[in-house]
């Protein structure tokens, strides 16, 4: 699923329809978030393309990012036979095709319940991001670290797949409670689920090294959210 809030002008739509055709197992699901520019008109403009391989939902007012990848993700286990369902930021900032890589991942290894993607500058990786950025998701990275008590090096990259399992409503069906950071919940929710009945995390989550990424001008995310989500953080772990 694509969650969308005032993407008319980065809304790569070409991109999206050759995907599609390319790839016709593919279904994406796009979620307005009460954009207040013209998103649903582009994005409706983009499912006649490929009316068969896309759903457009409409919200009036806006959730916030949590809520409408909440909102995605249990529409395509309700109504689509998917057998992975993912959500991925529709700026392209992650390349679309790096989800098939991800998937032959998922598919080569049973015990993996989701993939995430991770922004991880080595030599041989085109990974473009602003420094504050960077070395901000650094120290948050470093404190969710902490508090899972996992070596996760980035929970807030917008590239994530999950397994269909009868488990995978249970990490989505309660709000969450953070509208950015709701990455970090899916994690906790899932270390909370009965004993026995998952893999332990470092054999289930995945974190896929990214060829590239690119940060795209017009982010929602601003270096002052760093402070919200350090609060959020604390509110996950004590609810």
């Amino acid at each position: 699923m694509i969650p969308c809030y005032n993407e008319a002008a980065r809304l790569q739509g070409d991109a999206f329809i050759d995907f599609a055709r390319s790839n016709p197992n593919i279904h994406f699901v796009f979620v307005n978030d009460g954009s207040r520019d013209n998103t649903i008109s582009v994005l409706n403009a983009l499912s006649n393309q490929i009316p068969e391989q896309s759903t457009v939902l409409d919200n009036d007012v806006n959730q916030g990012k949590a809520g409408v990848v909440r909102q995605g993700v249990l529409y395509a286990i309700d109504k689509l036979p998917a057998e992975v369902i993912g959500f991925w930021d529709a700026d392209l900032a992650t390349p679309l095709p790096t989800s098939i890589d991800m998937l032959q991942v998922l598919e080569a290894n049973d015990t993996l319940w989701m993939i995430f993607g991770a922004r991880v500058q080595l030599l041989g990786r085109h990974i473009d991001r602003k420094p504050h950025r960077h070395y901000l998701g650094r120290v948050f990275a470093t404190c969710v670290s902490i508090l899972l008590k996992l070596p996760i090096y980035d929970t807030q990259c917008g590239a994530k797949i999950f397994r269909r399992t009868p488990l995978l409503r249970s990490l989505f069906e309660e709000p969450f409670v953070s509208r950015w950071i709701f990455d970090v919940e899916i994690i906790a929710r899932f270390m909370r689920l009965p004993a026995g009945s998952t893999p332990p995390p470092e054999d289930a989550i995945y974190e896929y090294d990214l060829m590239r990424w690119k940060d795209v001008d017009g982010s929602k995310v601003k270096p002052l959210d760093f402070f919200k989500a350090l609060a959020d953080l604390y509110r996950i772990f004590t609810k």
